[in-house]
């Protein structure tokens, strides 16, 4: 399952995030979690020190490598330069795994243990000196996007990525590139306007999108977001010690987690494990392929010089099951 939590800035998206990774992990289930915000804040909130957070790999300053795993005997694509973050998998691709190994995972993910299990961490980078003035940071995003493009998971494991903030991810086609969206929401006229933003923009496009209350402190702030939002208020979080001695680098056992936080992690495994049998992935291919044809003609045949319509494979539909080259 892919599962996506958004928010306005300082919404608590990356807390939340954290907490379900580590309720997911501390069940068993396998989990790769992505850090997609150039604001890196994940790897922190799941424990490691600044050093160790600074010392990921940056998805983004390896994106050539990525792309020529990803190409592989793909004859549509030319060479991997032509291939940009929208760029769609066709016969020959290499396709990725949650579970299996392979060089994108050895170049750019870190084991991280969380009270006796691990989850698999990637990170898009930080914007760095050389960037600043001459790069957006897209140029980080893209490589999540075309890695996730070429990924297929299984009912049984979890991909759960820390977007950008606020409506920025819709900048891109990432966004209908999960299962669920949760998306994170304080009791604020500025957090349900987030809501109303990612609202509409996904609309057409088939997006599951629940909203989690966060830093609700009495009834009234449950109140306020369920008239504001309606149905899409799933769970609400309130105040968490647990969550405090995270924030100060030493978090306590998670079993010993506040039983009504814990209760609205379930809630959220639940709700994303029951879109599974939601999937049509023939949708999901078109979307990939609708959004490599608007950057390809916006940008991107421009950039790189070659037709990148031509790289769509108009017999190729991702699902689990699919061959991939080796």
């Amino acid at each position: 399952m892919k599962i996506a939590f958004v928010g306005k800035g300082g919404s608590g998206k990356t807390t939340l995030s954290s907490l379900f990774i580590r309720h997911l992990v501390a069940a068993g289930a396998p989990v790769l979690a992505i850090d997609a915000d150039i604001n890196q804040h994940l790897g922190p909130a799941l424990g490691l020190d600044e050093a160790e957070a600074a010392a990921l790999p940056a998805m983004g300053e390896r994106l050539p490598e990525i792309k020529e795993h990803l190409r592989g005997s793909n004859q549509r694509i030319t060479s991997s330069a032509t291939m940009i973050k929208t760029t769609p998998p066709g016969e020959g691709s290499r396709l990725v795994r949650v579970r299996e190994p392979n060089p994108i995972y050895d170049a750019c993910a870190r084991p991280v243990e969380l009270d006796g299990g691990a989850v698999r961490l990637m990170v898009t980078g930080p914007f760095t000196e050389a960037d600043l003035g001459v790069a957006c940071y897209h140029s980080k995003t893209g490589a999540v996007e075309l890695f996730l493009n070429h990924l297929v998971d299984g009912p049984d494991e979890y991909v759960v990525v820390d977007m950008t903030a606020g409506s920025d991810s819709f900048a891109s086609g990432m966004f209908t590139r999960f299962d669920m969206t949760f998306l994170v929401a304080e009791p604020t006229r500025k957090g349900v306007s987030v809501y109303r933003q990612y609202k509409e923009y996904a609309r057409d496009f088939g997006v599951s999108l629940k909203v989690v209350g966060n830093k609700i402190q009495e009834q009234d702030d449950v109140d306020f977001l369920r008239a504001e939002v309606g149905e899409d208020l799933l769970v609400t979080v309130g105040r968490s010690d647990w969550v405090r001695a995270m924030e100060k680098g030493r978090p306590p056992r998670f079993d010993l987690l506040e039983e009504a936080n814990a209760g609205a992690l379930q809630t959220l495994r639940a709700t994303a494990d029951a879109t599974y049998g939601l999937r049509d992935w023939e949708r999901y291919t078109r979307q990939m392929v609708h959004f490599h044809l608007r950057n390809a003609e916006a940008w991107g045949n421009e950039r790189t010089g070659a037709d990148l319509a031509a790289q769509v494979d108009p017999g190729f539909v991702l699902r689990e099951g699919v061959a991939a080259a080796v």
